[in-house]
């Protein structure tokens, strides 16, 4: 029987630093591949050729989080190395759990910013890891 209920954001659980990152407003990873196509006699492709792949995201969270980061990394998330496991589903909804593991993720930003009228901090911080590994 196939199940199409749809992951609701309530149903995801990140962790970081082997802790559940309670203030979590956003996460958004992907994996890219240059690709070309090579052309010789005529002006069809004859294939397509493959190049490096390169992991990018970026996690939006509470400044208290942030913070929790620059505590656990020593000073500052630029010289922390940490593994986030995602995990969409809801077991006690039925769901069968899907996980996303990102090895050896960096931030690559520090970033800081407030509004006028702003009542928290919500910061993105993008990172770079070396590998997404699906388990289900």
């Amino acid at each position: 029987m196939f199940i199409s209920r749809q992951y609701e954001y309530a149903d995801i659980t990140v962790f970081m630093g082997n802790r559940d990152v309670t203030g979590l407003r956003a996460i958004k990873y992907t994996t890219k591949q240059e690709k070309e196509l090579l052309h010789g006699k005529g002006n069809m492709p004859m294939s397509i050729q493959k190049g490096n792949k390169t992991n990018e995201g970026e996690i939006g969270l509470l400044q208290s989080e942030l913070e929790a980061l620059e505590v656990a990394a020593g000073g500052s998330i630029l010289d922390l190395e940490t593994t986030i496991v995602i995990n969409y589903g809801n077991p006690s909804k039925g769901d069968m759990v899907k996980t996303d593991v990102l090895v050896g993720v960096q931030f690559t930003e520090d970033p800081r910013e407030m509004k006028q009228g702003d009542k928290f901090m919500d910061i993105t911080v993008p990172f770079i890891f070396l590998e997404k590994q699906p388990k289900i």
